[in-house]
């Protein structure tokens, strides 16, 4: 069983930049993560505080980190998109 893509693939002149892009980015989500865990590790109690809507701060900072990486995401995508369609452009 061969393991190939379906379709034949161009050279992707844009790796270094999706490369650049996607450390940046999960850097500046590592650090968002990592002020979820701090919080949870130095003052667990406020985690139990009530913010919005009768949830607690670890709902609502839990549910923000999902929604934050769906976004991220779809800003990498978009991102990444241009720069391929603008490396072909360079050919």
């Amino acid at each position: 069983m061969l393991h190939k893509p379906a379709s034949p693939q161009k050279e992707d002149n844009a790796i270094p930049y999706k490369t650049r892009l996607g450390v940046r980015m999960f850097i500046f989500y590592a650090l968002i993560y990592a002020g979820f865990v701090v919080i949870n590790i130095t003052k667990p109690v406020l985690m139990e505080k009530t913010i919005v809507f009768g949830l607690n701060l670890a709902v609502v900072y839990g549910f923000g980190l999902i929604i934050l990486s769906l976004i991220m995401a779809l800003i990498y995508n978009r991102l990444c998109t241009k720069a391929e369609k603008a490396s072909e452009g360079d050919k």
